[in-house]
């Protein structure tokens, strides 16, 4: 496994463990009607997750699961065009190449 391989696994673990934080920290923020953290303990939980700066933490957090989405989305569509290449040049070198054969008269 060359070097490549071994990043593209990498940033493809830290994505998909994003997505699912993602997904979680997004249905558990307080919307107009509660969403889902009224399920687990209603309108106090949302003055656990409140920063000093008054801006929620929750929010920020979303924002930088945001952000490290987008770079890894990036990043893997980047290699997995340089390894679906590397494949096909693969491929194609072990095909064994022979002389044109004379047509029988």
């Amino acid at each position: 496994m060359n070097t490549v391989n071994i990043i593209f696994f990498a940033f493809k673990f830290v994505h998909y463990s994003v997505c699912i934080g993602l997904i979680s920290i997004v249905l558990l923020q307080a919307g107009k009607s509660g969403g889902m953290a009224g399920v687990f303990g209603g309108g106090g939980s949302d003055q656990i997750f409140n920063a000093p700066s008054g801006v929620a933490f929750t929010k920020k957090l979303t924002i930088v699961m945001a952000c490290i989405f987008l770079f890894t989305s990036l990043m893997l569509t980047k290699f997995s065009t340089n390894i679906g290449m590397m494949s096909i040049v693969k491929h194609l070198s072990n095909i064994p190449v022979s002389a044109p054969v004379e047509p029988i008269k």
